[in-house]
C-alpha cells in the first residue's frame, strides 16, 4: 500500500455542548452532553470522523485515551483496514477495558476509519456496507421530564412531531410516580391517535422484573409499541422474564458492548427488538455483526441515538426496524450542534445522505465553542 493511504494523524476533540434547560430520565438528571470527535487522517488528505457520547462528564479522559494510547498504534500503518485495527486493538484492550469507557473510545476511533474506507471507495457508508435501501424509517423521541405540567408537555411535544408528519413515537417512562406516568401515556397515545406506534423507555428505572411489569399492566391498555430497558443491563434474566409474560415487545440493548453481550440477550430471549449503538458496543464493524446474528434469530434492530452514523448502519440490513430521531430545536439531543448540515426527515422518513462515507459536515465555529480545554 502506497503512503498516501496511511495514517499521518489521529486527533481527538472533546466537547461539552449544554441545554438550554436541564432535563431528566429515569435514573439521572442532564444539563449538558459530553461527546468525543475522532479524526483519522491520512497522507493525502483524507479525513475520516468518528464519535461517541460520554453522558454528562469523562470526555476529556476518553480522549486522551484515544491520544495517547490508539494514535501512537495508527500513526505510519495502512488506513484502509478497520477490521484489521479493531481485532488487534480489542486484543490489547482485554485488561483494561473491554466494556463501557474503553470501548467507547475503541467505536469512536473504529467509526472514523469505516467514515475513511468509504471516502477512499467514493462511497456513501450504507452503500459499502450492503445499501440494502435509500431511505430509513425514523421515529419521534422525546417526553423526556422537563419543568412544566407533565401532560401538557408530552401533548405539545408529540404534537409537534405529528404535525412533521411522524407516525412513530417514543417517551420517558419510569421517572415520575406510576400514576403520573400512566397518565402520560394516555395523553401520548390520545394526542398521536391510534394507529401510531408508541415506545415506552423507562431507561433502566425498575430493579425486579415484577415492578416492570406492574407498569405494563397499567399501560398495555394503550396498546404500547414496545418497554425499553425496564431493568438494569446486566439483568439479563430479568429482561428474559418480562418478555417472556408481555405479549407486546421489550427492547433493550443501548449499553451493550460487543456481539457477546448481545449473544446473551439473543441466547435467553431476553428482548423482542435489540438496539445496538455503534458508538457503544465497539463501532461499525460490530454493530454490522450484531445486526447478522439478530437477522438469524428473526429479530429486529432499532439501533439507539446517533441518527446521523445510524441510517447508514440501517440502511445497510434488511432487519432494521427504524432509528431514532430528535428534533435539535427541541434541545434534548444535541450532536447536531457541532454539524454544519443536519439530516432532513421527510413525513417520518430520512433519506440517507450521498456524500461519501458518514457524510459528515462538522461546524468547526461549534467545536471550538464547546470545546473542553
Amino acid at each position: 500500500m502506497s503512503e498516501m493511504h496511511t495514517v499521518r494523524a489521529v486527533r481527538a476533540t472533546a466537547v461539552a455542548v449544554p441545554l438550554a434547560q436541564p432535563t431528566r430520565i429515569a435514573t439521572r438528571e442532564v444539563f449538558a452532553r459530553e461527546y468525543v470527535l475522532v479524526e483519522v487522517e491520512t497522507h493525502d488528505g483524507l479525513v475520516g470522523v468518528g464519535y461517541t457520547y460520554t453522558g454528562t462528564s469523562g470526555a476529556r479522559l476518553l480522549a486522551a485515551l484515544v491520544d495517547e494510547y490508539f494514535a501512537p498504534r495508527l500513526v505510519g500503518q495502512p488506513a484502509l483496514g478497520p477490521e484489521r485495527f479493531w481485532t488487534a486493538l480489542y486484543q490489547e484492550l482485554l485488561l483494561i477495558g473491554r466494556r463501557g469507557f474503553v470501548l467507547r473510545a475503541l467505536s469512536a476511533l473504529d467509526i472514523a476509519l469505516w467514515d475513511l474506507l468509504g471516502q477512499a471507495a467514493g462511497l456513501p457508508l450504507y452503500c459499502l456496507l450492503g445499501g440494502h435501501r435509500d431511505s430509513v424509517p425514523a421515529y419521534a423521541s422525546g417526553g423526556y421530564y422537563r419543568a412544566g405540567d407533565p401532560l401538557r408537555e408530552v401533548e405539545r411535544e408529540l404534537g409537534l412531531y405529528r404535525d412533521l408528519g411522524f407516525t412513530d413515537f417514543k417517551i420517558k417512562v419510569g421517572g415520575a410516580t406510576l400514576e403520573i406516568d400512566v397518565e402520560r401515556v394516555r395523553v401520548a397515545r390520545e394526542t398521536i391517535g391510534p394507529r401510531a406506534r408508541l415506545g415506552l423507555d423507562a431507561n433502566n428505572a425498575w430493579r425486579t422484573a415484577p415492578e416492570a411489569l406492574r407498569f405494563a399492566r397499567a399501560v398495555e391498555r394503550y396498546e404500547p409499541w414496545w418497554l425499553e430497558e425496564p431493568l438494569g443491563p446486566d439483568d439479563v434474566e430479568g429482561h428474559a422474564q418480562v418478555a417472556a409474560v408481555l405479549d407486546w415487545p421489550v427492547a433493550t440493548g443501548e449499553i451493550h458492548s460487543s456481539r457477546w453481550d448481545f449473544r446473551q440477550l439473543i441466547e435467553r430471549r431476553a428482548a423482542d427488538i435489540l438496539q445496538p449503538d455503534a458508538a457503544v458496543l465497539g463501532g461499525v464493524g460490530e454493530w454490522m455483526r450484531v445486526a447478522h446474528a439478530a437477522a438469524t434469530f428473526d429479530l429486529p434492530v432499532a439501533p439507539h441515538w446517533h441518527a446521523d452514523l445510524h441510517v447508514h448502519l440501517a440502511a445497510a440490513v434488511p432487519n432494521a426496524l427504524t432509528v431514532e430521531y430528535f428534533l435539535l430545536e427541541e434541545d434534548i439531543y444535541n450532536f447536531e450542534r457541532l454539524l454544519a448540515e443536519r439530516l432532513r426527515p421527510q413525513n417520518g422518513v430520512i433519506p440517507l445522505p450521498q456524500r461519501p462515507g458518514l457524510g459528515l459536515v462538522l461546524d468547526r465555529d461549534a467545536l471550538s465553542r464547546y470545546r473542553i480545554g
